[in-house]
């Protein structure tokens, strides 16, 4: 069976080198004419996905530079059967940062991620690290702070993994609270520029506090976030959740690899995902290791984890 891609926008995926990673992924011959692509081979489901996936990547060539990681994502999708729900549902533009960069979702999950954080008050997230769930959640919050959606930003994490126990560290308590908070001065420092992130952070329109600060707050036109959720307990999560005023919105993402509570202590993150399914309001959005954009080799790295805890528990 032969299926063709026509169109002089394939040039740049023929150009790019992607050829080879396509017809091995799905064991088909592919070839160009200098009009087009054809794909041949003995499967017809292969054949057409191996054309599918060279029909995304044209199209998604036109809005973006496409790399390995785009590749083997939508190689990803095609063999899974949910390449065309990517391309149905494929968002625009989110964010633009003072650089022109632009900030859009690359993945299926990171569309439905995108999708809650503008339409819900709150939004819970849960996936492994390279999903985007912390950079993405802080884009939503300057973007409605810049849209004066809300007045202030307020991003928090645990102090330390395992329990906040800044009095043992030296310096003030700035200096203490600063490198748990480092992630979070990164994105915002790309999200808005070093010097606007850095005025605002003094006129306390942007507050970055550990999450023990929070409790006995009341907020009202803010937006929260709440990072490393996965090391809160259930009660401190429910403190946080309980902090939400009039004109409040909320973002929380964790990752449940990376629990560091002490044995046996439930997390928060999942407490609370738990207790609020189906609460209006709500959405709980779960990624996982195909939404990760960071690099290629983080999801064979996490995929090589899973797979040897997994051989451990059945020993």
């Amino acid at each position: 069976m032969t299926e063709r891609v026509d169109g002089a926008q394939t040039r740049e995926i023929c150009v790019a080198g992607f050829l080879d990673k396509i017809s091995k992924a799905f064991d088909v011959k592919v070839d160009t004419d200098g009009e087009g692509i054809a794909v041949t081979g003995d499967d017809n489901l292969s054949v057409l996905r191996a054309k599918n996936s060279l029909e995304a990547l044209t199209a998604l060539s036109s809005e973006d530079e496409i790399d390995l990681l785009m590749v083997d994502y939508v190689i990803y999708l095609s063999q899974t059967g949910k390449l065309e729900d990517f391309m149905k549902i494929r968002g625009d533009v989110f964010y633009v940062t003072p650089t022109g960069n632009s900030v859009k979702p690359k993945t299926l999950g990171q569309c439905f991620y995108i999708d809650a954080l503008k339409r819900s008050e709150v939004v819970i997230c849960a996936g492994p690290a390279g999903t985007g769930k912390t950079f993405l959640g802080v884009a939503a919050a300057v973007k409605a702070l810049k849209n004066r959606e809300v007045s202030r930003l307020i991003l928090t994490r645990p102090a330390i993994e395992a329990g906040e126990r800044l009095g043992f560290l030296p310096g003030d308590i700035e200096e203490k609270v600063d490198p748990y908070m480092r992630p979070l001065y990164d994105a915002l420092g790309v999200l808005l520029g070093r010097e606007v992130f850095e005025r605002y952070y003094e006129k306390g329109i942007i507050e970055v506090s550990p999450l023990a600060f929070m409790r006995g707050r009341n907020l009202d036109d803010s937006y929260l976030v709440l990072d490393e959720a996965q090391n809160t307990t259930p009660e401190q999560m429910k403190m946080f959740l309980t902090r939400i005023g009039i004109n409040c919105r909320a973002c929380v993402c964790g990752d449940f690899t990376q629990i560091d509570l002490p044995r046996g202590q439930k997390s928060g993150l999942s407490d609370a995902m738990d207790v609020l399914a189906g609460v209006s309001g709500i959405s709980l959005i779960s990624m996982n290791n195909s939404d990760i954009v960071r690099n290629s080799l983080v999801g064979r790295i996490l995929a090589a984890y899973d797979s040897y805890e997994g051989d451990k528990k059945d020993d």
